[in-house]
């Protein structure tokens, strides 16, 4: 785990492109549903296509990236009339980086029209596939692959995490704030900018404790380094660490519950995670920074059930492609604080703020 410190100014990037996302997966293959999404129509065109996606380590029910990811499968699935299963829609879920090039290769012998690999670790296993497998249609979320075969799917995470970072210093109280990472990747260092660097366009003396886990799926490391943020006095963190960020809704929550009073906040990432923060009547979660894998995941089945696979690009998607954004806040935060962060919005829309993509 590696800790630092930071008071930040302002810089950054904004940009747009074409898209291609792909899928790996464990041993673990779910059950076929022999039931069609309600109200669709089982056409021949659409019975004909099939998508199914492979999850990183942190788990399909990470309530985070890979959920988010299988709820657009699902919805693809649904939307075209389609059943769970071969011939369908499906995922593989992986327990270890080792399972990636077993779970892509399963899905592409299963005959899937298109295989998507979830995450940025898994950029080596799509890679492999994709050359042993140049027939098939693969796609990767949050990494380039360079093969005619694949699809590739970047976000400008440092556009939404910059909201958030807004919202949190305007919000903080204490003046002391924290981001959870996990793995100390290009994505999340993505985050991690964005973050500190709206932070710092509010109030540039605003210090932000910045954590690494090192996992993606350790909730308890989660709940252990926001309990040492907690204590400190940090009164809002901004996880981007996958399930081991649901450590962190714990221990906001057994304080919330101990203390009705006690000042303490988070905010989620990739998923709405209001739901995450709920404690009795209150709930803990400030708003959360949504990353939109689930309509890119529809997009590109859209696109490849039509014929147009986009093989061979990248696609990046923004604030101005409606790829990022902050969730609804229920009321957490105020009129005139979300008057605010919609300024900003609309600065980095514009092209005004250019927000860094890494820390230096």
């Amino acid at each position: 785990m590696s800790k630092r410190k930071y008071g930040l100014g302002l810089s950054a990037m904004l940009a747009a492109g074409t898209l291609l996302a792909a899928c790996g997966s464990d041993e673990e293959t779910p059950e076929t549903n022999g039931n069609a999404g309600e109200g669709s129509t089982d056409t021949e065109e659409t019975a004909d296509f099939s998508v199914a996606m492979v999850t990183d380590i942190g788990g399909v029910d990470d309530k985070s990236f890979n959920q988010s990811a299988w709820e657009g499968i699902k919805q693809f699935g649904e939307d075209n009339g389609l059943a769970q299963g071969d011939g369908g829609y499906d995922y593989l879920q992986s327990a270890s980086d080792a399972d990636y090039v077993t779970n892509l290769n399963n899905l592409v012998r299963r005959d899937f029209d298109v295989v998507f690999g979830i995450g940025f670790l898994m950029e080596a296993a799509v890679n492999d596939i994709a050359q042993q497998q140049p027939e098939a249609q693969l796609a990767i979320i949050d990494a380039v692959v360079d093969q005619p075969n694949v699809a590739s799917v970047l976000f400008k995470e440092q556009e939404g995490a910059f909201l958030a970072g807004v919202a949190a210093a305007l919000m903080s109280e204490s003046k002391q704030i924290g981001f959870v990472g996990g793995m100390e990747i290009p994505v999340i260092e993505r985050f991690e900018a964005g973050f500190l660097a709206g932070v710092a366009a509010v109030d540039p003396s605003i210090e932000v404790d910045v954590q690494y886990t090192g996992s993606f799926d350790d909730a308890s490391l989660g709940k252990t380094t926001a309990n040492r943020m907690y204590s400190s006095g940090v009164d809002i963190i901004f996880h981007a660490a996958g399930g081991t960020g649901n450590g962190v809704f714990a221990e906001a929550k057994e304080r919330k519950t101990k203390d009705a009073n006690a000042n303490v906040w988070v905010i989620g990432v990739d998923s709405d995670q209001y739901d995450e923060g709920a404690v009795g009547d209150t709930n803990v979660t400030l708003t959360s920074m949504l990353k939109r894998v689930d309509e890119a995941v529809i997009r590109i089945s859209e696109a490849a059930k039509n014929g147009e696979f986009p093989g061979g690009e990248s696609t990046v998607y923004g604030l101005a492609e409606e790829g990022v954004a902050l969730a609804d806040s229920r009321g957490a935060i105020p009129d005139d604080i979300m008057a605010q962060i919609d300024e900003f919005k609309q600065q980095i829309v514009d092209g005004d703020i250019v927000v860094p993509e890494t820390v230096e």
